[in-house]
């Protein structure tokens, strides 16, 4: 990777060359971790030229897949470790060659010169509360004692933007202008959902979104409940994906945190149909015309006359035991579907240009690291984040959300990692040697949430599973490389294993 600066460290350009080794058999939808973040190439900074060459290749190693913030991590180890490097050669601090770089908060929506449209954001004020929660300057004053007493403390920083909602047609991207024009377009962010009512009134909801653990029936059922007057608790989700029963997209699934921007927007469409239907039932009960009736907490009244109410259960009863009461134009159904499409999700252009996600996270890091000098065992001391998903659809989900990402996170910066040995043998095929997240491994972390709210999903929520993994390899990576400064040695690869430290030691010593 190059990036081009001005004196003052602002920005002026940048190039990638990307080479995807994707072992001995390409499978779908790879090579899909070159081009899912294509639309963030620039990550949070103001640059006006890109110029990007990605390459797949194949080889004799195992297949590769997909994992959690897939694309991420290695576009923002390479970027973030040039504003460090770039910061050292123009004596600037790396919050402020950051700080100098930063897309603007008036400048939303703001597209990059790839095609990536960032909806909404402020940067600024994400790091600006990064630099006084971790105390900063007290935290510089601290490695300054640290290092007169011979001790390897670093201190790194990442503001890394977070693609989610993923608009599918990016595979796209992988053949030429001129035969994608020949071909069918691609693209879509489309996710569905079903809100049902039976005779006694309960509700429930039918998912399609496949999720294997990050609470979308928590956040579902919270989200019918706020529309429909309910309790949770009194909400029923099914997250059974079965493709005869359930209706779906080619979009569909749990990939690329598109729950909070595309599935919880989703639910709420059907949840806010369901409502309306029960609102033309309840005024032909209550005699009166629908534009006349009102609901809240679960119940139907009259304007200006809340004692002529009708209760959410009788309605869906009336349905049920009662169908020729139901005003004619009403469909007797109580299941609604609700589809929710971005219009910002749209095939690539002739350029090649493609917003490639519906919304995007921020994220802005920092992570405290000591490496031993004799071992160079690096222990993470503590992290700090400032971290913005737009609108919290359930603050406690999103902190289980974080703090599993934050340990993956950690997990790619210092251990995770395929080798092979110069026959093409693989050398880590048991956890003994493919070093998998340990509780000992979590440092002391601190997270505060900024909201503003996406102006593309219903709710304003957007995606927050993965943004953790992208910035905290990136942030640890630069926080080593601070340390090892006083040995002359950086880092240039993840992950970053202690007998590769000792090495670059051993041959900066005999130099």
């Amino acid at each position: 990777m190059e990036a081009g600066f001005d004196r003052e460290g602002r920005l002026l350009g940048l190039r990638y060359r990307f080479t995807e080794d994707v072992g001995a058999y390409i499978r779908s939808p790879e090579p899909a971790g070159l081009y899912r973040c294509f639309g963030n190439m620039v990550g949070a900074y103001r640059v006006r030229d890109v110029e990007v060459e990605l390459r797949a290749v194949m080889t004799n190693k195992a297949p590769t897949g997909l994992n959690r913030g897939f694309g991420g991590p290695q576009l923002y180890f390479a970027l973030e470790r040039v504003m460090d490097l770039a910061a050292d050669r123009l004596g600037l601090d790396p919050v402020e060659i950051r700080r100098r770089n930063l897309i603007e908060a008036g400048s939303f929506p703001y597209e990059t010169p790839s095609g990536g449209l960032y909806d909404s954001g402020n940067y600024q004020r994400a790091l600006d509360r990064l630099v006084e929660m971790s105390r900063y300057e007290e935290l510089r004053e601290l490695q300054r004692r640290a290092r007169a007493e011979g001790r390897l403390l670093g201190i790194g920083v990442a503001t890394v933007v977070d693609p989610s909602g993923t608009n599918i047609g990016y595979v796209a991207l992988a053949r030429p202008a001129e035969q994608r024009a020949r071909e069918l377009e691609k693209s879509g962010s489309t996710e569905i959902a079903r809100v049902g009512v039976d005779a006694l009134g309960n509700v429930t909801v039918r998912l399609s979104t496949c999720p294997q653990g990050q609470g979308h029936e928590t956040v579902a059922a919270q989200i019918v409940a706020d529309e429909l007057g309910l309790r949770p608790e009194e909400v029923r989700v099914l997250a059974e994906m079965d493709t005869g029963q359930v209706p779906w997209t080619i979009t569909s699934g749990s990939y690329s945190s598109r729950f909070g921007p595309l599935g919880a927007s989703a639910v709420a469409v059907a949840a806010r149909k369901l409502r309306e239907k029960m609102k033309r039932i309840a005024s032909a009960l209550l005699e009166v015309g629908v534009e006349d009736v009102e609901f809240m907490g679960g119940e139907f009244y009259v304007k200006g006359v809340p004692t002529k109410r009708v209760s959410w259960r009788r309605v869906a009863g009336a349905v049920h035991w009662n169908a020729g009461g139901v005003p004619g134009e009403v469909v007797v159904e109580l299941d609604e579907a609700g589809v929710f499409s971005p219009r910002v999700s749209r095939p690539a252009d002739a350029a090649d240009r493609m917003n490639t996600s519906a919304t995007y996270s921020f994220l802005a890091d920092m992570a405290v690291v000591e490496v031993d000098r004799e071992t160079f065992e690096v222990r993470v001391v503590e992290y700090f984040s400032v971290h913005d998903c737009g609108k919290l659809l359930n603050p406690r989900v999103v902190e289980g959300q974080v703090y599993g990402a934050l340990a993956h996170g950690l997990e790619m910066a210092l251990g995770q990692g395929v080798t092979y040995d110069e026959d093409g043998q693989p050398q880590t095929r048991t956890l003994l040697d493919y070093s998998c997240v340990r509780a000992s491994w979590m440092p002391k972390v601190r997270v505060e949430h900024l909201e503003t709210p996406s102006p593309v999903s219903l709710l304003g929520a957007k995606g927050v599973g993965e943004g953790h993994t992208m910035s905290a390899p990136a942030a640890v990576a630069n926080a080593v490389a601070d340390a090892l400064k006083p040995l002359g040695i950086g880092v240039e690869s993840l992950p970053i294993r202690p007998s590769v430290l000792f090495e670059r030691s051993r041959r900066k010593v005999e130099e």
